[in-house]
């Protein structure tokens, strides 16, 4: 392993500790809420890599690339989106864009719609 490699892997794995430690610091159900959310991104997406971003989890396919997917927790309210830099498909029948969504709970169904936007983000 180069040195390069080596020093990146650790960039890497420090980012990955500093979303984890974020999300566990966060209160329940939250916490629990942004564990499954991590966990569905990066399985959606296997070159997603985690990152603070605006003090938040995002994700993007590296450390100097552009967040595409990101959530956040702000005064009691969760909320996944997706930046402007993502691959995002017009929602039929008009010229808008989905961007963000609120979370208060979390379900198979959700993580499997959350898990389609990754994959369409990152696309």
């Amino acid at each position: 392993m180069s040195a390069t490699t080596k020093d990146s892997s650790s960039k890497d794995q420090k980012d990955q500790q500093a979303v984890l430690k974020k999300i566990a610091g966060w209160p329940e159900p939250f916490a629990s809420i942004g564990a499954q959310l991590h966990a569905t991104i990066l399985s959606a997406g296997p070159k997603v890599k985690p990152r603070i971003w605006y003090g938040m989890p995002g994700y993007a396919t590296g450390r100097s690339t552009p967040v595409l997917v990101f959530f956040r927790l702000d005064d009691g309210v969760m909320s996944f989106g997706i930046s402007e830099k993502a691959t995002v498909e017009r929602e039929p029948d008009t010229l808008l864009k989905p961007s963000a969504w609120f979370l208060d709970d979390m379900d198979e169904a959700t993580l499997a719609k959350i898990s389609d936007l990754v994959r369409t983000a990152f696309s």
